[in-house]
């Protein structure tokens, strides 16, 4: 049994707003103002996918990838990958979401960056 002590709460504040009927992931209002964005929107939508999946399977609301990619009427290899973005090191998360940092990589190699340790993954999702 886990100790409540051993659990990490990750909270990334993000809105979501539709335009033109789709929606977006907007940041928070102060931190929109003080920077320019040079976000990959596709990006954003897998990291979106990859939390929003790893919630439903930690509160029991789905059983099972196989069960999330059923519903959402993808394969289960793709539900899995995308996943693991849910999984990427906190540093690189703020950088993404938070601050901005437009990264160096498609979401496929976003992705494969998840296989790094966290302290590598940065190195690899930053580096032109």
């Amino acid at each position: 049994m886990s100790n409540p002590n051993d659990i990490i709460r990750v909270v990334i504040p993000l809105a979501i707003r539709r335009r033109n009927g789709r929606p977006r992931i907007l940041p928070p209002k102060d931190v929109a103002a003080r920077q320019a964005r040079a976000q990959d929107p596709h990006i954003l939508k897998a990291l979106g996918r990859a939390w929003a999946w790893r919630r439903k399977l930690e509160s029991g609301e789905m059983a099972t990838v196989g069960h999330i990619a059923k519903a959402e009427n993808v394969t289960d290899r793709f539900v899995s990958r995308t996943m693991r973005l849910a999984y990427l090191s906190p540093e690189v998360l703020e950088r993404l979401v938070v601050v901005g940092g437009p990264p160096a990589v498609s979401v496929a190699e976003l992705i494969d960056a998840t296989y790094l340790n966290w302290a590598r993954q940065e190195l690899r999702v930053f580096s032109s």
